[in-house]
């Protein structure tokens, strides 16, 4: 494959106000590709946009969106053909987790974190995937997470919704191969973002190996680099090991380790 001329490229990042989607935005701004942000908080998106075209000399563009909504997709391919948008790298961070025994879940907090970690991604993937492929020159980054690599007590229905992106996106990668679209399922392991502030989870005060979002975006643009991209990328070598544990044990076995972490966090 060839090299990615982020020059030329105008990547829609979801999940832009915040954390992984922030630090996206600014790397990718910061090699020269126009961005478009999307959001649900308008006012972060707009400051974060002014940033940008200041910083970078870049088209930065904001556009407010609600992912839970069904039909985001295609909704957003007529907002950016309206502006004038012709976006050709899409990079799916939108996402949110929930943490306690399942049987103590909200039924309708649990069916919006399905649609926007799962629906959304394969709704924006499918809108945009044409117009991608056709460019021949960009990205589709989908963020998973270190919990889709084994089951997660406490956090059970957000862990499965990880699991299918990684399935997801790696199916897609293989598809890809001959279209020139670099494809990578990014999952990051514990970060500093707002993420466990949504969610009150023990993690959020753990004392464990936290990576910033800038090393995990850094991580998955090293690997996009790469003349021949791997399908999925776990960020940190901590994270790896512990993914790579998740392949060699049974699900008895991490299911009980996890529930161990969860509970000295």
């Amino acid at each position: 494959m060839n090299a990615v001329d982020y020059r030329s490229q105008t990547t829609l990042i979801t999940g832009a106000s915040s954390g992984i989607g922030v630090a996206f935005a600014h790397a990718l701004a910061a090699r020269g590709s126009n961005v478009v942000l999307v959001a649900r908080r308008l006012d972060r998106l707009e400051a974060l946009a002014e940033e940008l075209a200041a910083t970078h000399g870049v088209e930065a563009t904001a556009i407010a969106g609600d992912l839970s909504v069904p039909g985001a997709g295609e909704a957003l391919v007529k907002e950016t053909a309206d502006r004038g948008l012709n976006v050709t790298s899409l990079v799916n961070n939108a996402g949110f987790g929930t943490y306690g025994p399942f049987h103590n879940e909200d039924p309708a907090r649990l069916q919006e974190m399905i649609t926007v970690n799962v629906g959304s991604v394969v709704d924006l993937s499918r809108a945009f995937i044409g117009p991608l492929r056709a460019a021949g020159t960009g990205v589709l980054v989908n963020v998973a997470s270190l919990a889709a690599h084994f089951p997660v007590p406490n956090m059970a229905a957000y862990a499965a919704s990880k699991a299918f992106v990684l399935s997801f996106t790696e199916a897609l990668w293989q598809e890809s191969l001959d279209s020139g679209l670099r494809v990578l399922a990014l999952s990051p392991g514990l970060t500093r973002t707002e993420f466990f502030d949504a969610i009150s989870s023990p993690g959020a005060s753990a004392g464990g190996s936290f990576q910033t979002p800038e090393q995990v975006v850094t991580a998955a643009l090293r690997a996009l680099d790469r003349r021949l991209p791997p399908p999925a990328l776990v960020s940190g070598f901590r994270n790896r090991l512990m993914a790579n544990a998740g392949r060699l044990l049974t699900p008895r076995l991490l299911a009980l380790g996890a529930a161990a972490n969860t509970k000295s966090a």
